[in-house]
């Protein structure tokens, strides 16, 4: 009877409501599973598009579509399968997956979790609902420049990309974030991170890379957008830009993707395969080594993608040899599944269907991928179909064949019933037999010279009867996955019915009822052992009976608890936000301002984005809470502060994170001005830049006071002083270095729109214009709480946050104006050139 108690009272306090309240949803479960549904959705329209490009080169001087509509589908297959179903169904998975598997309630950030859904599913559809007015991307999934500058798409057809991907992107940055926060603070008591199951280290190693891959992209497209609205020549070569500044920021982002997108089916791999070898997985540590290498080596080697673009030749030994050694730590990983195996039990069933279908298809892709690492052969098939097959089975394989052998083993966790393996079988034949057939087919055209992103062909080259057998086989997948999706939807009603952990498991997520309640664990689990090593069946009716950490309802919070990052003892409670509307409000705002910039209405785009600034203020006001309360008892005799008054509380790292992403976006435009200095035509300008000393230090003087104003507030709270004066001038400081630095933009010379050396000095000012105005953010965020008893000298998050942030901000500046006050004698060290 208590624990049926136990169940109600959790279950009305983290429940989300009926009808509309669902648009209030915050809960991991829920966000999850709506990221996955929509980013299902995205991959149904990709693969009709992909089908349409199939059914126009099936023959040779084929009608079916006109050159502008096969540029506009073929544009929007790609960016929907990587952007807007590869990363958000990967991130669906970590959302509903990982804390379960961890063994806690819920992500640190809930009501960001839920922004990031929302951000993503209206950038997905600017993108989609493009296609229907006729002005959808034309100029490839990629978006090379010049082809993307106004001379050639003069049109809405890239801005629709770069703001729409853009918009999908920041929100996968702040689940990154989420993602690396949740993991290393929100664990079961007791799980160190040598406990920790191995899914969990694929998706830290994962968001980890996020953080730093995604900022390059994000940097590029802003810049490529301002070059659009406004005449800022990044990528001008007539005005000292360079096309190839976005293709060494797109493949900074490009080339860690394809391991961003495999490492969590990876992940998926090395929990599955273990379950059904009836073994524990071979090589624990290897594996985790291999998958920090793999990540490290995949930042090195961008330029992979660029071998013929004329990279000087030892630049070319090098990033050659680096992409031949990436296969080193994938090796690893294959041959520990391969042991596992080898070593254990195996038995069959519908998701070891799937992973044979992975070994046969990335191992294939993999021996392409050495093949286009060797110079003298990407030379001869970078520009042909061979580089097109090569990716979809590296990228596309690597990720539908685990996938789908993930959604059968973990769909009973939904559902409470098994696959009907009269459709689930077969399914799997017609996927793989139609995967194969479709893009091996590509390889042999390729060979045979047939270049990619061509919407027709001649018929008398030789290449009629494989791309015919590459379009049945791509008919052949396309039902193979309809009969996926029926056997899944025919799993809710039909599947065999199972109790908790059906797979004779070891990993907490089946420690829980079938399906799983809206607070996972009725009370949390302490782990003194490897957490892939517990009996999952075992554990769960203690945990149901609360007879875990938290078995009990307080004050009606949403609480967990928070660990120290290595070790995972127990170090703080932490209380999360219940459901709200501000998510859906704020990607409602930003939307606005990014539909606005679309239309340029730039305006109402500035507008809307002041709205969206002041709804992230407003979302503050609610956070933590209004008293201080000391250590509460958590169970098993344990009592910890709440998170506010922790010093390693969630957001203080989660603002670390951030800052990471921001200091890459800082590091890619510093790379970028230096690229340009070095390697653009037309250097230098014939206006040579005289940026103002005297205001340049007085900018920075002033950002200096701002920081040292927001420390001394920070002193003050704690001795029980007023801190609003202190509070008070760091802002009036802020506000003087956002007049220098705006005065500054005014007096750029050259001027930004004639030359790009104008250009990058007014993006570094501007960097620090936006993030000074930011800090100013937080100080009116500190003055509302400190009104509203949210802030104390026990509760001194807020205030160490503002003063973290405006040290960023300082060291950025910094570099950021000694880098245009440098300008003139790094253009003087240079001779004119072409």
């Amino acid at each position: 009877m208590s624990a049926l108690r136990l169940h109600r009272e959790l279950a009305e306090i983290w429940a989300t409501g009926p009808g509309w309240q669902r648009l209030a949803a915050v809960n991991h479960s829920v966000i999850g599973l709506r990221f996955m549904a929509t980013s299902f959705v995205f991959f149904a329209i990709a693969g009709v598009l992909g089908m349409l490009t199939r059914v126009q080169l099936a023959t040779p001087d084929a009608k079916f579509m006109d050159p502008e509509t096969y540029n506009q589908v073929f544009t929007v297959h790609g960016s929907m399968m990587l952007f807007l179903f590869a990363i958000p169904m990967i991130e669906g998975l970590a959302v509903y997956l990982t804390p379960k598997i961890l063994g806690t309630r819920d992500f640190a950030f809930p009501r960001l979790t839920a922004y990031g859904y929302w951000c993503f599913l209206f950038g997905g559809s600017i993108v989609a609902i493009s296609l229907v007015f006729g002005v959808a991307p034309n100029s490839g999934w990629f978006m090379y420049t010049p082809l993307s500058s106004n001379v050639y798409t003069p049109g809405i057809n890239a801005d629709v990309w770069l703001i729409g991907i853009t918009f999908v992107e920041i929100s996968a940055l702040t689940l990154a974030v989420e993602i690396v926060v949740s993991i290393l603070k929100m664990r079961a008591p007791g799980m160190s991170l040598d406990r920790m199951p191995i899914f969990g280290w694929y998706m830290l190693v994962t968001a980890l890379m996020m953080v730093v891959a995604f900022p390059p992209l994000i940097l590029g497209a802003i810049l490529l957008e301002i070059e659009r609205a406004f005449g800022l020549p990044f990528f001008d070569p007539r005005r000292g830009g360079d096309p190839l500044l976005w293709q060494h920021l797109f493949w900074l982002f490009g080339h860690p993707d394809v391991y961003i997108i495999f490492l969590p089916m990876a992940g998926a791999l090395s929990t599955i395969i273990p379950v059904f070898a009836n073994r524990r997985l071979v090589g624990y540590r290897a594996i985790v080594v291999a998958i920090i290498a793999l990540a490290f080596v995949s930042f090195g080697i961008w330029v992979h993608h660029m071998f013929t673009v004329g990279i000087p030749h030892l630049a070319l030994a090098f990033f050659s040899t680096g992409s031949a050694l990436v296969a080193v730590p994938t090796a690893v990983q294959i041959f520990a599944w391969l042991a596992t195996l080898a070593h254990g039990r195996p038995r069959w069933d519908v998701p070891m269907l799937y992973v044979f279908g992975f070994f046969f298809v990335f191992v294939l892709g993999g021996l392409t991928g050495v093949m286009l690492a060797i110079v003298p052969f990407d030379w001869q098939a970078h520009d042909s179909y061979f580089v097109v097959a090569h990716m979809h089975y590296v990228v596309g394989g690597a990720l539908a064949f685990p996938m789908l052998a993930a959604f059968y083993y973990w769909l009973p966790l939904l559902t409470g019933r098994t696959a009907v393996h009269r459709l689930s079988v077969p399914a799997f034949w017609l996927v793989f037999i139609g995967f194969n057939l479709t893009f091996f087919m590509m390889h042999l055209v390729g060979l045979l010279g047939m270049p990619r992103r061509v919407y027709t062909y001649p018929g008398d080259v030789g290449w009629n009867w494989l791309n015919l057998l590459s379009s049945v086989g791509g008919f052949i997948m396309t039902i193979g996955f309809g009969l996926v999706v029926i056997d899944m939807l025919t799993q809710f009603r039909y599947g065999r019915r199972v109790r908790r952990d059906p797979w004779r498991t070891t990993t907490l997520e089946w420690a829980m009822p079938i399906p799983p309640a809206p607070y996972a664990f009725a009370s949390l689990p302490h782990v003194g052992a490897p957490a892939d090593d517990i009996a999952a069946g075992r554990r769960a009716l203690s945990l149901a009976r609360g007879e875990g950490y938290l078995g009990f309802a307080r004050n009606g919070w949403q609480e967990t608890l928070g660990v120290h990052m290595t070790s995972g003892a127990p170090e703080q409670l932490i209380v999360l936000p219940r459901p709200t509307y501000l998510p859906l409000c704020t990607a409602l705002a930003t939307g606005a301002a990014a539909l606005a910039m679309l239309f340029q209405f730039y305006l109402l785009s500035l507008a809307a984005a002041l709205v969206t600034a002041g709804l992230f203020v407003l979302a503050g006001q609610r956070a933590g809470l209004v008293r201080d309360h000391g250590p509460l008892p958590v169970g098993h005799g344990v009592s910890l502060p709440p998170h506010t008054e922790s010093a390693g509380a969630p957001p203080w790292w989660a603002l670390i994170f951030t800052l990471l992403a921001d200091g890459t976006i800082f590091a890619s435009l510093v790379f970028g001005t230096f690229y340009l200095w070095i390697a653009a035509p037309n250097w230098p300008a014939a206006v040579a830049p005289t940026p103002s000393l005297t205001l340049a230090l007085v900018t920075l003087a002033a950002l200096a006071v701002a920081a040292a104003a927001a420390r001394g507030s920070l002193r003050a709270l704690v001795a029980g002083r007023s801190v609003r004066g202190w509070t008070g001038f760091a802002m009036l400081a802020l506000i003087a270095a956002i007049a220098g630095a705006v005065v500054l933009i005014g007096g750029i010379a050259p001027p930004p729109r004639e030359h790009a050396l104008g250009a990058t000095a007014a993006a570094l000012l501007g960097y620090v214009v936006l993030h000074a105005g930011i800090g100013l953010l937080f100080l009116v965020s500190n003055l509302l709480r400190l009104g509203a008893g949210r802030v104390s000298a026990r509760r001194s998050l807020d205030l160490r946050l503002t003063q973290l942030w405006l040290d960023y901000t300082v060291v950025t500046g910094a570099i950021a104006l000694g880098l245009v006050l440098a300008l003139p004698a790094l253009v003087a060290m240079l001779g004119a050139r072409p």
